[in-house]
């Protein structure tokens, strides 16, 4: 089996099916000498075009700048041939281009080069061209191109997310800067088998009922005795436990998730204050405390 890296052009015709039944037949003549004008284009700049199916053409190139010179003259023939056409009869491509390792089979190419060139594809705009990360730091200083950088996108059946660049229409100044990239900072994932949050959720249900039940029954023993109402001391602790236990099931992590608990915190020590009130908000003193509390927590949060 052999593997090579390759620049990929991948190509679709946009509303094809919706041309296919105002015009059968002049639709069908319309991809044939486009399938002969992307071949020839292809071969013009070092590549050859292979794997027709459908209304989607592919073509190979060893060059990546030679891939994307053939990706644009590809769209302005397109736009010159359309041009007096109407709108509803105008013949359109979008087209990703994609520098990966491919799988050679025969005289056919598959792998991650050929998915990804099509999944930009089907990213793109009618009469646009997309092109991912590998290509556009292989062209970028050797092109005059002026490239939009659209952000991080997930192709449809990829766990993961790539960058995208647009080729603008307009071209780039000599000496203008790289485009800027900001990679957002990656997120720890979690396989379902060791996510602990169903656990958390079930424990807590679990304590929830149990807290319920015994709840009730301090209130039935209330009623029966007659004496001054007490369950609600009893259920202070209880509770703010539970909710001190069931923090995490919010999505919070790190710093807002100590937040919260604070919060929480507050909360008991607040009504504690109410129900023993004598005139005294004490309350202020560990609330005061807690606070600066989360802001030492915060700002050694941010130093790290």
């Amino acid at each position: 089996m052999e593997r090579r890296l390759a620049s990929i052009i991948a190509a679709d015709v946009v509303g094809y099916s919706r041309l296919m039944q105002k015009d059968e037949e002049g639709t069908l003549a319309d991809l044939v000498e486009l399938r002969r004008l992307i071949a020839s284009l292809a071969k013009a700049y070092g590549g050859r075009a292979f794997g027709e199916a459908g209304d989607s053409i592919l073509a190979e190139f060893a060059s990546p700048v030679e891939a994307v010179r053939c990706a644009m003259e590809i769209q302005q023939e397109m736009a010159q041939k359309y041009a007096r056409r109407k709108r509803d009869r105008q013949m359109q491509l979008r087209i990703g281009v994609h520098l990966g390792d491919i799988i050679v089979e025969g005289s056919n190419l598959f792998g991650e080069g050929v998915n990804l060139a099509s999944r930009l594809e089907t990213m793109a705009e009618p009469g646009g061209v997309l092109v991912s990360q590998q290509i556009y730091d292989q062209v970028y200083s050797k092109l005059t191109v002026q490239f939009d950088y659209l952000g991080e996108k997930r192709p449809k059946n990829f766990v993961d997310d790539v960058a995208v660049y647009r080729i603008s229409s307009q071209k780039r100044k000599p000496g203008a800067a790289k485009v800027p990239r900001k990679r957002p900072r990656p997120k720890p994932t979690v396989s379902p088998e060791i996510n602990p949050k169903p656990e958390l959720r079930e424990r807590v249900i679990r304590h929830a009922k149990l807290l319920g039940i015994l709840l009730l029954v301090l209130m039935i023993v209330d009623i029966i005795t007659g004496r001054s109402f007490f369950t609600h001391w009893v259920a202070i602790g209880p509770v703010a436990f539970l909710s001190w236990e069931a923090a995490p099931l919010s999505g919070r992590s790190g710093i807002k998730l100590f937040r919260l608990r604070v919060l929480l915190l507050l909360g008991a020590l607040a009504l504690v204050n109410l129900f023993s009130w004598s005139g005294y908000p004490w309350v202020f003193w560990p609330a005061g405390a807690l606070i600066a509390a989360d802001v030492t927590h915060r700002l050694f949060s941010q130093r790290r």
